[in-house]
């Protein structure tokens, strides 16, 4: 592991931070943690896992916006009940909830409901890459200070 995260990192961290927002069961937390206790820059590291996560939302949004439901259940999977409960987000505090799309179980839902309900593409991403830019910052700086310790 530590060969990979030398040889192929940013581009490593820029793919799973991708796949983690779209068709895979995964997390890209455990690799930026990973790549800052081994010495990679913060910067970089945080710019290039909000750029993949943002990007891989930006997918959502363009399946909920060009095929709804239908391309949900056949590429996504997303319960129905998981759905639901994004949309009423949505529908009750309106595209703000994007802002929250970087969370486990509903972000994902939430970008898609946003294409569905064709929110404007740049107030979109501006506030996905907003949410998932503070997460990993923050994500970034706990690991600092825990490994300044």
């Amino acid at each position: 592991m530590t060969e990979l995260l030398q040889n192929y990192d940013l581009m490593t961290l820029f793919i799973v931070s991708f796949l983690a927002a779209t068709l895979l069961p995964l997390g890209s937390e455990w690799l930026l943690v990973a790549m800052l206790l081994n010495g990679t820059s913060p910067l970089p590291c945080v710019v290039v896992a909000t750029c993949g996560n943002s990007l891989g939302g930006a997918t959502n949004y363009v399946i909920g916006r060009g095929g709804g439901e239908w391309l949900n259940r056949k590429l996504l999977h997303i319960k129905p009940q998981r759905l639901e409960q994004a949309r009423n987000w949505f529908n009750r505090y309106g595209s703000w909830t994007l802002l929250l799309s970087w969370l486990p179980v509903i972000g994902d839902p939430l970008c898609l409901v946003s294409g569905m309900l064709k929110t404007p593409w740049l107030r979109f991403m501006i506030l996905v890459v907003c949410g998932k830019g503070l997460r990993y910052t923050g994500l970034m700086l706990a690991t600092i200070e825990m490994g300044s310790l």
